[in-house]
């Protein structure tokens, strides 16, 4: 039967799927995704894992019993509720289209290496502008339709109504006008720009401008006048080459992206369409003050352009391994070498730990804090898997409920693809740690929450 898109009307009464086998084969896959037993018959690095779990073994590693569903699903496109920021700052947000003509790149228009970024900022609180949608139409097709049907979460597609959420940003407002520290962000491997909006905007409204990137042949990304360019999968069986050309790619656009800034600062315009910034945005610009962090390969791209360009002040890892095949090896650069200025390392509960007695030891995540020369930190995130330092913790679990209702099975399949972690709590922990650790780096703030575990926060703790 062939894929259909669901809108607002759409009739899904032909589906006809029962609530067991949905809930079941979204387990499933939630499973394959990020099950530590695959990980060790598969050692990929976990924002890799795309492969189902075949429903025979899942249903051989699983108790029935928790899979009691009653009722029938109500499918419907699902508008997600980004949580409010925690600070202070009206928030802007503009696109903007970067040509880099050092590097070749025959499948662009131009020849040369396109990629698209967002600014989100502190803006006027007089402004008024719509406010931004959560993905431009044609990435949220895209990233819907990786997460539906059979070979995903066992939804219909146009379930993830990612094109019509709504952000906290009002498009292209003026900029409040004072300097602000900048904060570069990567996603993980193959992840758009926009899945870790929650994090993104809340360093915003704490007075941070914070920069986007889409890495082109790896995210799924849309140029302006609808032209789009779909995203790459990671090879199924791990690569350490791959997984080097990425990183080294990846570096590189941070660091176009870094010059780019520099220009805009100078008064330039680096938007190649000339399309109109925000006004105050050039002046907002504290580049001695820049930051960088990133999720999965976004953290590791994060410790390797701080290895390569001293502009980048302070950097976060979230659950990214630091060497070419989490398995394997071999090490990266940066893990072996460490770096002079202050690094957080913020991992799942279950993944990049340092201590080799235990069964989440990654060895480059040990070896980079051995060769530490900066300011270090380790944070452990409880009861959580590398999902859910992305928006995609409280995505599903709105998700979820919208369709389901409050049908028990969801915490079965939510700890498969996430963990057990709170939503609301996790995001929370997330920020405030993250704010916490850029105050302390970029604006030489003292911080308490820094200093050891917090009664405040029990889901995190000191690892080292």
């Amino acid at each position: 039967m062939p894929r259909q898109r669901l809108s607002s009307h759409s009739s899904l009464s032909s589906l006809k799927p029962t609530r067991r086998h949905v809930l079941t084969a979204g387990a499933a896959a939630g499973l394959a995704l990020l099950m530590p037993g695959l990980a060790s018959a598969r050692p990929l690095d976990p924002d890799q894992f795309r492969t189902p779990l075949d429903p025979d073994e899942f249903r051989s590693r699983v108790d029935p019993g928790e899979f009691r569903t009653q009722g029938d699903p109500d499918f419907h496109p699902v508008r997600f509720r980004v949580p409010a920021p925690t600070g202070r700052k009206a928030l802007g947000t503009t696109a903007i289209h970067l040509i880099d003509r050092s590097r070749q790149d025959p499948s662009m228009p131009s020849g040369q290496r396109e990629l698209m970024i967002s600014v989100w900022y502190p803006a006027s609180m007089s402004a008024s502008a719509p406010f931004a949608r959560y993905m431009p139409p044609k990435t949220a097709a895209d990233v819907d339709e990786a997460w539906t049907g059979e070979e995903g979460l066992a939804l219909p597609p146009g379930s993830f109504d990612f094109a019509n959420t709504l952000t906290h940003a009002r498009v292209d407002v003026p900029v409040q006008p004072l300097r602000h520290p900048v904060v570069l962000f990567s996603p993980g491997q193959g992840d758009s720009r926009f899945v870790n909006t929650a994090q993104v905007e809340d360093l915003a409204s704490r007075g941070y401008v914070v920069v986007t990137i889409d890495h082109s042949h790896e995210s799924p990304v849309e140029f302006p006048r609808g032209r789009f360019l779909p995203g790459a999968p990671a090879p199924e069986v791990p690569d350490p080459a791959w997984t080097r050309t990425a990183l080294e790619t990846r570096t590189a656009d941070a660091r176009f992206v870094l010059n780019q800034l520099e220009h805009l600062a100078d008064g330039q315009n680096p938007d190649a369409d000339g399309k109109d910034l925000p006004d105050g945005l050039a002046d907002s610009l504290d580049l001695r003050k820049v930051g960088m962090f990133g999720y999965g390969l976004g953290g590791y791209t994060t410790a390797n352009t701080m290895l390569v360009d001293r502009r980048v002040a302070a950097g976060v890892d979230l659950d990214g391994t630091l060497q070419d095949d989490r398995a394997k090896g071999p090490l990266g650069e940066v893990a072996e070498k460490g770096l002079n200025r202050p690094f957080l390392l913020f991992g799942s509960d279950q993944s990049q730990r340092t201590d080799p007695g235990k069964d989440n030891y990654d060895p480059s995540w040990a070896s980079f804090w051995a060769a530490q020369r900066g300011g270090r930190l380790n944070l452990a995130l409880l009861h959580t898997k590398q999902k859910a330092f992305t928006d995609y913790q409280f995505i599903f679990s709105q998700l979820f409920h919208d369709i389901y209702g409050n049908d028990p099975v969801i915490g079965s399949v939510m700890r498969a693809l996430v963990g057990s972690a709170k939503p609301a709590r996790s995001v929370l922990a997330q920020r405030e740690y993250l704010g916490a650790f850029f105050d302390l780096t970029l604006r030489r703030r003292p911080v308490l929450l820094l200093r050891g575990d917090s009664p405040k926060f029990p889901e995190v703790r000191f690892a080292g």
